[in-house]
């Protein structure tokens, strides 16, 4: 029997609760992984209220975790028993160990710590491939980062700057600005108390971005459009604020034939080769030193508050469940 945290019906967070479970054996071409840290993201609150639709019910939220492999099933390759791994998978990463496809995992290399290994996949995925995929980021663009001071934003504000990028970052508070900026950011917007697209506006002198990242969704959208140059792309890639509703797409017509897209992170890492590509990208970057990310720790039981934080916003970096 292993503790899990598990769903039995989407609400507020107080909807998660530690329960026993007993886990098969890995079937073909699984493993069963201990986890030793857990990562808390943004997709966890989705799941959990509803807003992306679980595949069945009860369920473990969590999808991103570091550990070693502790079993293995038949046509598994490339790894064994004691490998230390890490993965972004299905739902069920908020326990003790689990199930996992092996070809989910990604080896963690000895120098990087389970706790960064669950900080920094999913985040730092995501920021791979929005930086070297969705739009390839290169020396001298102006790109935004909304919520530059949470997980994802700090990532894409260091990497930004890696890649030569002019990164300008919104954020909530002088603490969070003083985070952006240390993270890359060269010109920082506190949303709160000014208006982000005239100051956008301001910074480039009128030239505008390149691209906009955009995790926070609905309140955000068409202001961020306002901050691109003709021919800019928008990477809508979260929803914070909630979803973005239905636009009238002559928009983009009108405000300089713009791009828009909505990408994630299970399309870009469904083939297995370009998962660890992209993984291997991402550890490059963490050994260099041009990628750190900062981390916090709760124990496994303490979910429901990490996510009322969460929501809230008034977590720093990355969170991660030590079980």
């Amino acid at each position: 029997m292993i503790k899990a945290v598990r769903v039995h019906e989407v609400g507020p967070p107080e909807v998660m609760r530690i329960e026993a479970i007993e886990l098969p054996a890995p079937g073909p071409g699984e493993v069963l992984v201990r986890n030793r840290a857990i990562g808390l993201n943004y997709i966890d609150v989705y799941y959990r209220i509803g807003l992306y639709k679980a595949p069945q019910m009860p369920f473990i939220p969590g999808s991103e975790a570091a550990g070693e492999i502790v079993k293995i099933g038949k046509g598994v390759k490339g790894f064994k028993v004691g490998d230390r791994v890490a993965y972004v998978a299905n739902l069920g990463a908020y326990a003790e160990a689990r199930i996992v496809e092996a070809t989910r995992l990604v080896a963690l290399p000895k120098s990087i710590s389970f706790k960064t290994g669950a900080a920094l996949l999913l985040k730092g995925l995501t920021a791979q491939y929005l930086l070297r995929q969705t739009y390839k980021v290169k020396k001298g663009d102006r790109i935004l980062v909304h919520a530059a001071a949470g997980g994802t934003g700090l990532i894409l504000c260091q990497w930004g700057r890696a890649l030569g990028a002019h990164v300008i970052g919104t954020v909530g508070s002088p603490e969070k600005a003083k985070l952006a900026k240390k993270a890359g950011a060269r010109d920082v917007i506190l949303y709160r108390q000014e208006d982000f697209v005239a100051r956008v506006k301001e910074i480039t002198k009128g030239k505008l971005c390149d691209v906009v990242y955009d995790g926070v969704g609905r309140a955000t959208f068409l202001g961020s459009l306002d901050c691109l140059r003709p021919l800019g792309m928008l990477v809508s890639f979260g929803s914070s604020s909630g979803p973005v509703e239905a636009f009238n797409l002559g928009l983009l017509a009108q405000k300089g034939s713009l791009y828009v897209t909505r990408p994630s992170l299970n399309t870009y890492a469904a083939d297995p080769k370009n998962l660890q590509k992209m993984a291997r990208d991402l550890f490059e970057m963490v050994k260099k030193g041009a990628v750190k990310i900062s981390i916090a720790t709760r124990p496994l039981a303490d979910a429901v508050d990490a996510h009322r934080a969460l929501e809230a916003r008034e977590t720093r970096g990355a969170v991660v469940f030590l079980p």
